[in-house]
């Protein structure tokens, strides 16, 4: 895992360890999988399950996953892409 991965662990699992200090880390990595819905062995989680379980948790019910929001356009017309994709200039294609 490297240092940038590490760094945004830990500055996700901060404000949820405020809230549950009585844990410590072992115990506070197995509540999260368990919120995540992992099943497997602790030495199996990926810290990929624990970033992306707790920017979900900030985002909260019903929003967007943050790696689709930041690609989302509104109204969006399939068939311009499509014919855009395939090299049809705009001009041809209304």
């Amino acid at each position: 895992m490297s240092c940038h991965r590490i760094d945004e662990l830990i500055e996700l699992l901060e404000p949820v360890w405020q809230k549950n200090q009585e844990l410590n880390l072992a115990q506070m990595l197995v509540k999260l999988a368990g919120e995540a819905g992992f099943e497997g062995e602790l030495a199996d989680l990926t810290d990929d399950v624990l970033i992306y379980h707790l920017k979900m948790q900030q985002t909260g019910e019903g929003k967007m996953i943050p790696g689709i929001a930041k690609d989302y356009v509104e109204d969006y017309d399939w068939k311009t892409a499509i014919l855009k994709a395939r090299g049809f200039d705009e001009d041809e294609i209304k």
